[in-house]
């Protein structure tokens, strides 16, 4: 291993070790990957042909040429993590105009229970099918805020909300637009959505059934409401459209992103351009209703919600994240990092896809799982058949296991976090309450894919 091998892996772990502890630096995670994204590049480029030779033999080049042909190696994997990029950014936009003009106030009603245990159902089940259509992060915040309409007492809340980061972490996983995971590894064409979601439900089910099965025991009694008629209403004062508009909105946004897949499957064009048809529907639908209000009100009045304005609410610093974290890793790939590392692993289980990606799913409990399957993607190319084929075990059983595993630990997702700041959960009083639960039923996923693949889809469908 060379000195700017060495010196791009630590470059890679400093940054990474930056990234795990933002809460102490105070550093934004998104500035820390963008340094370790151009660092690793640069000693890459300190001398690029050994680097060429090893990963592309029939390459021929010297001199410019190397020069040339890197900088062509860089676009073409800027141009793989771009698919990804614009997919979440039209995905948040989408999200983001149902939300402001009140497309999920629905949710809070239909959540209206009278025993703590039905609502714990209702919120497991409702959490678990919307962050397969939307995405864990949104359904957490969505699903959090109507908790505090509905559930007053602060134990009982922290029990629900640790519910809400496993269903969404394991409804995330089945869906190829649940998690940031399972949307890397359909745009590169590793799974399919017909083949995740048939072979992948029934395992992610599992992984939220039996930890709620043993949560209910912690709850006990009726709930108590204050005034549920105001609470459960929304606030429909601040909301531009009309009902009819915003259920047309609704329709065309949550439809639109159901959609996605089946326009991949009959255009073969890459999932990203089907969410970008999808916000430019959405958006055209918007801009026509303004229209008609002006009419009616004035070409003075100003709308806050118009999708221009909400383009700003959109978390840039996360899709940023993405990028520095995605090209680092595309760094590593080149230099050969990635090819080794996953021989090794391969050498020491022997050939056990089970064994791997459940220690990448464990793993991403403790770290993001955005690298490790961008990682993971790098180190095992698509073969044409077995394990590593198309809806392959390993591929399928990565998309479980980086998006079930981080349940494990409440800072292992994204939906973790946002919880954990929003309810105020403390990192040890989930260790040494949902831990152990969530890591149950992420076996007990593991052991269901097993007897499917087995028994059932011998061969991917």
């Amino acid at each position: 291993m060379s000195t700017l091998t060495i010196g791009i892996i630590v470059v890679f772990v400093l940054g990474y070790a930056f990234i795990a502890m933002e809460s102490l630096t105070k550093i934004n995670k998104a500035a820390i990957a963008l340094l370790m994204f151009v660092f690793c590049w640069v000693l890459y480029m300190v001398d690029p042909a050994p680097f060429v030779q090893l990963m592309h033999p029939d390459f021929k080049g010297t001199g410019e040429q190397v020069l040339s042909f890197v900088n062509s190696l860089i676009t073409e994997h800027l141009g793989d993590t771009a698919t990804t990029l614009f997919f979440l950014m039209g995905a948040m936009t989408i999200v983001e105009i149902v939300d402001q003009n009140g497309g999920f106030n629905w949710v809070k009603n239909v959540m209206h229970s009278k025993t703590k245990r039905s609502l714990l159902w209702k919120i497991a089940f409702m959490t678990f099918f919307l962050s397969a259509i939307l995405d864990n992060l949104t359904t957490s915040i969505v699903m959090i805020m109507i908790l505090r309409k509905l559930v007053h007492d602060k134990k009982d809340r922290m029990i629900y909300a640790s519910l809400v980061i496993i269903a969404a972490n394991s409804g995330g996983a089945f869906s190829p637009i649940g998690d940031v995971t399972t949307i890397m590894l359909w745009n590169a064409g590793m799974i399919t959505a017909g083949g995740v979601i048939s072979e992948i439900f029934i395992p992610s089910l599992l992984s939220m059934v039996i930890p709620a099965l043993l949560l209910q025991t912690a709850l006990k009694g009726n709930i108590e409401y204050d005034d549920m008629g105001t609470d459960l209403m929304g606030d429909t004062v601040v909301l531009e459209f009309t009902g009819l508009q915003r259920k047309v909105i609704f329709a065309i946004g949550v439809g639109g992103l159901c959609f996605v897949p089946l326009f991949h499957y009959l255009t073969e064009l890459p999932p990203f351009v089907g969410i970008l048809l999808v916000l430019g529907i959405l958006w055209t639908v918007t801009e026509l209703f303004y229209r008609h209000m002006h009419r009616r009100r004035g070409d003075n009045i100003q709308f806050s919600k118009r999708v221009s304005n909400l383009l700003s609410r959109i978390d840039m610093s996360t899709i940023l994240f993405f990028l520095g974290i995605l090209m680092a890793v595309a760094c590593l790939e080149e230099v050969g990092v990635l090819h080794e590392l996953g021989g090794g692993l391969n050498s020491f289980f022997e050939g056990n896809h089970y064994a791997v990606t459940g220690i990448i799913g464990v793993l991403s409990s403790i770290v993001d799982n955005v690298p490790l399957v961008a990682g993971s993607m790098g180190m095992y190319p698509i073969q044409a058949t077995g394990d590593m084929a198309v809806d392959g075990i390993f591929w399928q059983l990565l998309a479980y296991c980086a998006g079930v595993g981080g349940s494990i630990l409440i800072i292992g997702s994204a939906a973790g976090v946002v919880v954990m700041g929003l309810e105020k959960i403390t990192f040890g009083w989930y260790m040494k309450k949902i831990s152990w639960l969530a890591f149950l039923g992420y076996l007990c996923g593991i052991l269901s894919y097993w007897v499917i693949r087995t028994f059932i889809f011998t061969t991917p469908l």
